[in-house]
């Protein structure tokens, strides 16, 4: 029986019988002189382990509050524990959320990118592909390069992407054999005259006719008899305005060729401005770079040499590369199907969602259709934007609806810093507590003024972050960096390697 603190042993202790005290120290020692009582006790060092090596050290092991399961991100700000978060883990091998996606919200330069990279680093770890669609800053294709991945550059004068090229899907067919080609080369086809109609609204800002979309479908299926190789637009438009029998049926022209031309004529201007007009040489040659999946080190599509006034050209790249990429993700499963290769999964990172939903149309729906159907398609997938108010700030009614319900069918949502502002929005999308709400704006506080060094401190809420899960209480967390990764995490390059200022008077 211990002896409580700051009580003299003598008075309550037993004496032996050579007359010396014989009762127990306190917790903090004899409180008699020379008994060593000791003012302060210090926590005992903790050490993590699983189950298969700490079982023998019963009764000290105690369990863990955090999921070990995933890429390893930071350490919990609570209780010091590492914690392991990302999509695809929590998803297919913890059973944590149903849905392989996540959301990361927070002010800018707190360390979002930053995060998401380190994701990135530790699925490709474990065999994910990562597949970077359209990075426009651009903010891992350091990261890709130094993994050995492929980067595709992409703008003018920069590379092409031929939007009429059927990719690795042609490779693959030779290989499929009954209905598994069949559908390979269907899904081909539909995929090319899609991109082409996006292409066309892109440019018209309006919707492209129903008749129009007939004439380019028939005028694929001839380019498919009659072309030898791939072919570009300018085969596109040369065998509309030759107008085989083919395509003149679908219009009911009857042999009228005035009332040909009335039909196509529309449809042949728009693609000859797609050619001449803002869009430029990137979709009229053949693709400089294809997209290699069998790459671990996954792809990177730069596209940061557009600039950010071409909104038309970024809307149409974003639109072209995501086909493109997507068009290869389903023939990497068609293979892995039918046991020719093996299956893969794959990340995909959408960064600068904001920039992306409002480059154009059309890109809103093809990130709605995305988060509903990641987990039949095998790809986990990461939003990152600034806000939730970002998702709201769309012109389109609809298209703000579609936007906020990403942040409703996201498996997890990441939290940054953010302003009280933020706080009634992010309650419609997950519940949060008064501490937690409190916790995440503290981290959006700017740095303080430091007059050592003459510039601002640290801002508190680098590099922290808070993990909820549905109506779960919220992980908080501060992402730690490896000395290898900080090579790779300078998004400020501009900055910090510019020459050096001269200073005024």
């Amino acid at each position: 029986m211990s002896t409580p603190a700051g009580k003299d042993p003598k008075k309550n202790g037993k004496k032996n019988k050579t007359g010396e005290d014989s009762s127990e120290p306190g917790y903090r020692g004899f409180s008699r002189r020379g008994g060593g009582r000791a003012s302060y006790v210090e926590m005992p060092p903790e050490w993590r382990g699983t189950t298969v090596q700490v079982c023998g050290l019963w009764p000290f092991g105690a369990g863990s509050g955090t999921p070990m399961v995933g890429v390893p991100l930071g350490r919990d700000l609570t209780t010091g524990a590492a914690l392991c978060c990302d999509p695809i883990s929590w998803f297919q091998r913890a059973n944590l959320i149903h849905n392989p996606s996540v959301l990361v919200l927070g002010k800018p330069g707190l360390g979002k990118s930053t995060l998401i990279r380190r994701m990135v680093v530790g699925l490709a770890g474990y065999g994910v592909v990562p597949m970077v669609l359209g990075d426009l800053k651009p903010d891992y294709v350091d990261l890709i390069r130094v993994m050995g991945g492929q980067i595709v550059k992409l703008g003018r004068g920069l590379g092409s992407l031929n939007v009429l090229d059927p990719g690795a899907t042609a490779a693959a067919a030779v290989r499929l054999t009954g209905g598994a080609r069949a559908k390979l080369i269907a899904d081909a086809h539909g995929r090319r005259l899609n991109m082409v109609a996006a292409l066309i609204t892109i440019l018209r800002g309006g919707p492209i006719a129903d008749t129009e979309r007939t004439v380019l479908n028939a005028a694929l299926r001839v380019l498919d008899e009659r072309h030898p190789g791939v072919p570009v637009l300018p085969d596109l438009i040369r065998v509309i305005d030759e107008g085989p029998e083919q395509i003149r049926s679908v219009t009911l022209s009857r042999g009228d060729e005035a009332r040909y031309r009335a039909a196509v004529d529309p449809l042949h201007a728009s693609l000859l401005g797609m050619l001449d007009g803002p869009m430029g040489d990137t979709f009229a040659h053949q693709t400089t770079t294809p997209i290699e999946l069998d790459n671990p080190g996954g792809v990177c599509i730069d596209i940061s040499g557009i600039d950010d006034a071409d909104a038309e050209l970024q809307a149409a790249v974003l639109l072209a590369c995501w086909s493109d990429g997507f068009g290869a993700v389903e023939t990497a499963h068609a293979l892995a199907d039918e046991g020719i290769a093996p299956q893969r999964h794959f990340f995909l990172v959408l960064d600068e969602l904001w920039r992306v939903l409002r480059s154009g149309r059309g890109l809103v729906d093809r990130v709605d259709a995305l988060t509903r159907l990641n987990r039949q398609r095998g790809i986990g997938q990461a939003m990152v934007t600034h806000t939730i108010a970002d998702l709201l700030a769309l012109p389109d009614h609809a298209d703000r609806l579609k936007a906020k319900g990403f942040a409703e069918r996201a498996g997890m949502v990441i939290c940054g810093g953010l302003p009280q502002s933020e706080m009634p929005m992010m309650s419609e999308v997950v519940r949060m507590s008064s501490v937690e709400e409190r916790m995440i704006v503290d981290w959006s506080t700017p740095p303080s003024w430091n007059a050592d060094v003459d510039r601002d401190a640290e801002p508190p809420g680098r590099g922290r972050f808070l993990v909820k899960v549905g109506g779960r209480p919220g992980i908080p967390f501060r992402v730690e960096l490896t000395s290898a990764e900080k090579e790779v995490n300078d998004t400020n390059k501009r900055w910090v390697h510019s020459t050096t200022r001269t200073q005024p008077g």
